[in-house]
């Protein structure tokens, strides 16, 4: 298991961590949401594209005092997550989490396959859990595949390995109405498709997980002066 911080500090540093992907490890991260907030949560996101788990998290930040009350929240699930979930590697973004899954997880596909089943159910069981324990938060499932194949056909099957980790996770009690599911296909490789071994880390499903309405009025409620 392997969770990396990317902390704000500045809207300078911010872009700079940005640009390059650096990021600092093993972090306090209870100010994050307020540190990204104070430097402008939607212009920072709008240097990463909204189509990716990070850009969703860092787009839609409240900020703020209230921003560090979520980020506090936050950081509890993603430690829980870390400690407990089988080869998850766990990012802790501004006010949000984002989850990719090693090898060891199962949660990567076999070529052409989206079902969930061995390893990949027990890692998905862990987690429905302990998204039952923090409810206030939705989650963003995204399915993503290697190169081989067609354009339409990485589509369809990258939809496919979504909805089946969405579906599965509901099936374990966590509510759908959490849930949003995108796909991108081949499009958003993490690793070069030229190798065996990017190809594999590419036939992936990413979470992010971020505050829902009733924990971002809890957190303004709690933090007014």
């Amino acid at each position: 298991m392997k969770r990396t911080i990317i902390k704000g500090v500045s809207f300078a540093m911010m872009v700079a961590m940005i640009a390059s992907c650096s990021t600092v490890k093993n972090a306090n991260n209870t100010q994050k949401g307020a540190a990204i907030g104070a430097v402008g949560g939607a212009v920072i996101g709008g240097l990463i594209s909204k189509k990716t788990a990070v850009g969703a998290i860092i787009g839609g930040v409240v900020g703020g005092a209230a921003g560090g009350y979520i980020g506090n929240r936050m950081d509890r699930q993603a430690e829980r997550i870390e400690s407990e979930v089988p080869g998850a590697e766990v990012t802790r973004v501004g006010e949000g989490i984002n989850v990719t899954f090693d090898e060891n997880s199962g949660v990567y596909f076999e070529t052409n396959k989206s079902d969930i089943k061995g390893n990949a159910a027990t890692t998905l069981d862990r987690l429905a859990g302990i998204f039952k324990e923090y409810p206030n938060s939705n989650i963003l499932v995204e399915g993503h595949t290697d190169s081989s194949g067609s354009d339409t056909y990485n589509m369809t099957l990258s939809q496919k390995r979504a909805e089946s980790v969405t579906k599965y996770l509901a099936s374990q009690g966590v509510s759908i109405g959490r849930f949003t599911t995108k796909w991108y296909g081949e499009t958003q490789p993490r690793e070069d498709n030229a190798t065996a071994e990017g190809r594999a880390k590419n036939r992936r499903v990413e979470l992010a997980i971020v505050a829902n309405e009733a924990l971002k009025q809890e957190a303004k409620e709690k933090t007014k002066q």
